[in-house]
């Protein structure tokens, strides 16, 4: 089973250089993400390729691999599937026959892929240490304390949760406990129209730029409908007025690598590319969503670009690997990042082919390692929230 898209396969050399129009330089007016000063390392190991295939031929149908697409090259020619969080939550959901779910992704990730497979599967993530930053920006403890507040201040009732995937699965229990339920990049509009229709409010977890986004951009409500719960703070730093009049109340987090992306950069790039197109994550914060041309999900980025006609220019506003990928699959079309430094999801590109090849061959010697494993009581709730969304 194998459904990698086609840009998977590159067809040309992309230097990282060709992508950097805007430089190499600190961007110190936007949100810190995670910067690196180059390429990629390749492996240390020259047999690894060797290693991984032969790993990965016995094992056979008895271990699925999928790679989410901010994975390095390394990875993703080693996944049976690749996609966005989405796809690759409804791909563990539709996968019954294998007796192993290979990860290559971050924790939260794998988390819901425990959640959502049977008891007699196993989910692997092959470094432990791959976790997200917006996952680990709302705690347990955090949210049941807001929602306490929330309660004090007689708006709980009304409230229903809206957790995005990049979320702890004890983040994603508590959302199913209260009725609500998770959304990705992809789906949000229609989550979140879910939620209206259920009650008058959303509690928006982690990430406050795809909440205020999806609700003043897709849904038609305005920046004085949201406000911004800041967890460190008594009642989020709001008064109990503006938490009555809010109609969308968005969690105080952010995407390290989404959040870099600064209005300066988007006006940078349409000065030096005539023609340009900006095409952007709605993790991106509101100003450059507002400013972009085209917005949407990993999975629409992919294919804005494979659809757009040959000569076409893009400054485009995600991670790393994914433009570099696009851009060897498109030697037709212009295709720069959109900002002033080289910037990988770190922790995302802590799974590279060292680990994914010991996990292959751990497996093969009968040694199950880095299983992932949510707790009976946490996935009860996770998982009604996981499959409100995916029956929406």
């Amino acid at each position: 089973m194998r459904e990698n898209v086609s840009m998977s396969t590159p067809v040309r050399s992309t230097a990282l250089t060709d992508l950097l129009l805007l430089g190499q330089g600190r961007d110190l007016a936007s949100e810190r993400g995670v910067s690196c000063t180059g390429e990629l390392p390749a492996a240390s190991d020259p047999d690894l390729i060797a290693r991984a295939r032969t790993a990965r031929a016995a094992l056979g149908d008895r271990a699925l691999v999928l790679g989410h697409h901010y994975q390095r090259d390394e990875v993703i020619e080693f996944a049976d599937i690749t996609g966005d969080s989405f796809k690759l939550a409804q791909a563990a959901a539709a996968q019954s026959s294998a007796e192993y779910i290979i990860f290559c992704g971050v924790h939260f990730m794998a988390e819901s892929a425990d959640i959502l497979t049977s008891k007699n599967q196993k989910v692997i993530l092959p470094d432990l240490a791959a976790g997200c930053s917006m996952a680990d920006m709302a705690t347990a403890n955090q949210v049941a304390q807001c929602w306490k507040e929330l309660t004090e201040v007689g708006v709980a009732a009304v409230t229903i949760p809206v957790t995005y995937m990049n979320s702890s699965a004890a983040i994603k229990s508590f959302t199913g406990e209260h009725g609500g339920t998770i959304c990705t990049s992809s789906n949000a509009k229609k989550t979140m129209e879910w939620a209206l229709s259920k009650g008058e409010k959303i509690l928006f977890l982690p990430d406050q730029h795809l909440g205020r986004n999806t609700a003043v951009l897709s849904l038609g409500l305005s920046l004085v409908d949201c406000v911004l719960w800041n967890p460190w703070k008594p009642m989020g730093g709001l008064t109990a007025d503006e938490i009555k009049a809010a109609k969308i109340i968005l969690w105080r987090g952010h995407c390290s690598v989404h959040g870099r992306f600064s209005l300066e950069s988007v006006n940078l790039v349409r000065k030096e590319v005539p023609g340009v197109r900006v095409l952007v994550h709605p993790e991106c914060q509101h100003e450059v969503v507002s400013a972009a041309d085209v917005v949407g999900s990993t999975e629409m980025i992919i294919k804005t670009v494979e659809n757009s006609p040959a000569g076409s220019a893009w400054a485009i506003g995600t991670e790393l690997n994914l433009v570099s990928r696009l851009a060897k699959a498109h030697p037709d079309k212009k295709i720069v990042f959109l900002d002033k430094t080289v910037c990988y999801c770190s922790t995302m590109n802590r799974i590279d082919l060292p680990h994914l090849v010991w996990a292959m061959e751990s497996l093969v010697d009968g040694h199950v390692v880095n299983q992932i494993k949510v707790t009976p009581e946490v996935a009860k709730f996770s998982k009604l929230a996981l499959e409100q969304m995916l029956a929406l």
